[in-house]
């Protein structure tokens, strides 16, 4: 018999002349061969194929053997690979494709050779003595035994281009801002100073009945929404109006919302301050702390699947990192590499509970990298530092199709809303250190007057139109009628249960007997 040079993975040997009955032996065991038959090339390919899985299932069985008595494992962790496959496959590509299932059966690509199995045996032996094949990775060993540190004896640095001066440090790393867009940037600063202003004296007053500012935080509100797409889509908490101030949604629309008048797209059903806009892809404000977060994840994994060129950017306060909502639309982003930049607003304070009792990390920043997340710690009072990050995650977040963390470094300097006296839990000399040094707006303002981009001029003028306006679209607001009784009952079912309209009669009967307890102009 002649052995011919194999051609692949397939033995080409055969007889060179027909054969009686013959034992052929080896050192292992003894094959009764048969070359008398024309598929004598056929049943000696399946006599390698045999011996070669023999020695196959013998070497596994020691290894298994191996790693259940070193390792104490119970089953042997095989690598799976979870990358997508076609539901069909050829002929050709089940032909050529190797691959472990998720049940672990192995598959060749063809017949194995004693040599293949002499190789990946080898392989197995020296990964193995190095590194654990686990699923999402190999793990290296280590002989010691070393626990991870709770934190970083250095804190994750906060990124900043302004100093508290207004002047640009050197070398900073930062995306330029045209004259245009500053001035614009640090007109609408200085709006959204002015409309929280008077709404929280429209509320002192009894004209309204709740409000919430964003003192202090301006800087996030704008230098965020200047860096979007208008297609982003925004789900805010309730710090935000700024972001909808830079989208256009005017101050007599910010009015009719609060005063919960005809006008307002709530229908009056909502709390003063919870705006949202379908135009301007800004989502209702919902009180419930962080059930936007997940809600972003999902909206932002349906932008990818309809290939947008847009990503969704969702805001918490640091108080929101304890909710379970947190960190599940942090896992859900990152497995499902949803588009979404998440901005944690961390001003120090959950209503008046310290971070130092909300956390023992280093902030929100650190939290990221749990969850497989990019991220980065920014001041939250630099204009351009706010700018610069968010539009550099921005666009991670829609070319690379990935989740981005942004924690804002900043400071909470009013009350949490007009129902809480911050003064109760905080020293006011703290409260005056932010107000005065490390102000937002007038940081920003600095920058611009240095450029020759602003003037005490433009100052005046703008800071007095804005109030004017916002003072004529309250008078409009509170003359609008109220929504009529009956909104209070409609969109909710297509038709309305007889529980319902029962609760709805009643409370018609109620105003009509007791008008005096109902405010002006409400009406049935």
């Amino acid at each position: 018999m002649t052995c011919q040079v194999r051609q692949g993975n397939t033995c080409t040997c055969r007889p060179s002349n027909p054969l009686p009955l013959n034992i052929v032996k080896n050192d292992n065991f003894s094959l009764l061969l048969l070359y008398s038959s024309p598929f004598s090339s056929l049943l000696l390919f399946f006599v390698h194929f045999l011996t070669d899985m023999a020695i196959w299932f013998a070497r596994s069985k020691t290894l298994v053997s191996s790693l259940r008595h070193n390792l104490n494992l119970s089953t042997i962790l095989i690598k799976r690979d979870y990358s997508h496959r076609p539901i069909f496959y050829t002929t050709s590509q089940l032909s050529s494709t190797a691959y472990l299932s998720p049940f672990g059966s192995l598959r060749h690509e063809s017949t194995a050779v004693e040599t293949q199995a002499d190789h990946l045996v080898q392989q197995i032996d020296e990964v193995d003595a190095q590194e654990l094949d686990f699923p999402g990775g190999k793990v290296g060993y280590t002989s010691e035994m070393k626990f991870i540190p709770e934190s970083s004896s250095r804190r994750i640095p906060c990124y900043r281009v302004l100093d508290e001066d207004g002047r640009i440090i050197p070398d900073s790393d930062f995306i330029p801002v045209s004259e245009k867009l500053a001035v614009r940037m640090y007109e609408q600063m200085a709006t959204l100073q002015v409309m929280d202003h008077i709404f929280y004296e429209a509320q002192r007053q009894g004209r309204i009945s709740f409000y919430l500012t964003s003192v202090g935080e301006e800087a996030i509100n704008i230098a965020s929404a200047a860096a979007l797409s208008p297609d982003d889509v925004v789900l805010p908490q309730y710090r935000e109006p700024g972001v909808l101030l830079w989208r256009g949604f005017t101050l007599e629309e910010f009015a009719n919302q609060c005063f919960g008048n005809k006008a307002d797209y709530g229908k009056g059903r909502q709390m003063p301050i919870h705006y949202g806009s379908n135009r301007l892809n800004y989502f209702t404000i919902s009180s419930p702390i962080a059930t936007q977060l997940p809600q972003a994840a999902g909206v932002g994994y349906s932008l990818k699947m309809d290939k947008k060129n847009a990503c969704t950017v969702t805001f918490i306060g640091d108080g929101g990192t304890s909710e379970g909502d947190f960190h599940a639309g942090l896992n859900f982003a990152a497995v499902m590499e949803a588009p979404v930049v998440f901005i944690c607003r961390n001003n120090g304070w959950a209503i008046s509970t310290h971070i130092s009792e909300q956390f023992r990390s280093d902030g929100i920043v650190v939290k990221g990298q749990a969850y497989g997340i990019r991220s980065i710690r920014v001041d939250g009072n630099d204009a351009l530092a706010v700018y610069s990050a968010v539009r550099s995650a921005r666009e991670m977040a829609v070319t690379e199709q990935r989740p981005v963390l942004i924690e804002m470094m900043t400071y909470r300097v009013g009350h949490h809303s007009t129902s809480d006296d911050s003064t109760k839990y905080r020293a006011a000399d703290e409260i005056q250190y932010w107000k005065m040094s490390r102000n937002p707006v007038n940081r920003f303002r600095k920058w611009v007057e240095d450029n020759g981009w602003w003037s005490e001029e433009d100052e005046s003028k703008l800071r007095s139109n804005a109030r004017k306006q916002l003072l004529q679209a309250i008078q409009a607001a509170e003359k609008w009628e109220k929504q009529p009784l009956t909104e209070l009952f409609n969109d909710v079912y297509d038709v309305k249960p007889k529980n319902l309209e029962e609760q709805e009669l009643g409370l018609k009967e109620l105003v009509k007997k007791q008008p005096q307890d109902y405010p002006p102009g409400f009406h049935v």
